[in-house]
């Protein structure tokens, strides 16, 4: 019985159970990791901005690439698809779908890191 019990609260944790110690020495509990108000706002304007700049490279790519790449992510609002899902639905092979994600995701962080070194 008490393996049961144990086994049902073993994936719980408690937000004040302790997590690690800081540099200094001092206890850090989950809730002191988790942040606050404003660096969730932060953190969601950051991403809205980030996925506006995804969204413009994806429309310079080709047309397949495009596809592949909102079915993927979902970058459309749709359901994000695995890559063996977009396969059937293109008719075309997983390993496929997975070199045109790839060459995608590289054209896309290419861009990127030259607009970085432009800034």
């Amino acid at each position: 019985m008490h393996l049961r019990t144990v086994k049902k609260t073993h994936r719980e944790v408690s937000l004040f159970e302790p997590i690690g110690t800081d540099r200094e020495g001092n206890e850090i509990s989950l809730v002191d990791v988790l942040g606050t108000d404003s660096e969730a706002v932060t953190d969601n304007v950051e991403s809205t901005v980030i996925m506006a700049r995804v969204k413009d490279f994806v429309q310079s790519l080709s047309p397949k690439e495009r596809t592949v790449m909102n079915l993927r992510f979902g970058l459309t609002g749709s359901e994000r698809l695995t890559q063996h899902d977009i396969a059937k639905k293109l008719g075309i092979s997983r390993s496929y779908v997975s070199r045109i994600e790839k060459r995608a995701v590289g054209k896309i962080l290419s861009d990127l890191h030259f607009l970085d070194r432009q800034e």
